[in-house]
């Protein structure tokens, strides 16, 4: 699991889903910590395991990309799966705004 080794299962897996969505999306730190009122220290902190993601986290990161909780938390694959067709970047490489929740 690389430096994800002293993670939970659930844990890493839910970084690896965040990541997943923010490429799928275009996003990038700061835009997705815009979205989640953190800062983008915050979301790197949590993104690298320096910190974790709250439950309260989970639910704004939810809210943010309009996914269940419990789709968000079935791994990378199937949440981008569960992306609306007007949050996916049309490119790859390409960029989407943030709509704050």
């Amino acid at each position: 699991m690389g430096k994800f080794a002293n993670l939970s299962t659930t844990e890493a897996m839910l970084r690896v889903t965040v990541a997943a969505l923010m490429r799928a999306t275009g996003e990038n730190q700061t835009e997705l910590a815009r979205g989640l009122r953190l800062t983008q220290g915050q979301v790197s902190r949590k993104q690298t395991g320096a910190a974790a993601w709250s439950l309260g986290d989970v639910d704004k990161l939810s809210n943010h990309y309009g996914i269940p909780v419990p789709d968000l938390l079935r791994g990378p694959t199937y949440a981008v799966e569960q992306l609306s067709y007007a949050r996916r970047t049309a490119v790859i490489g390409g960029s989407q705004g943030v709509i704050a929740v």
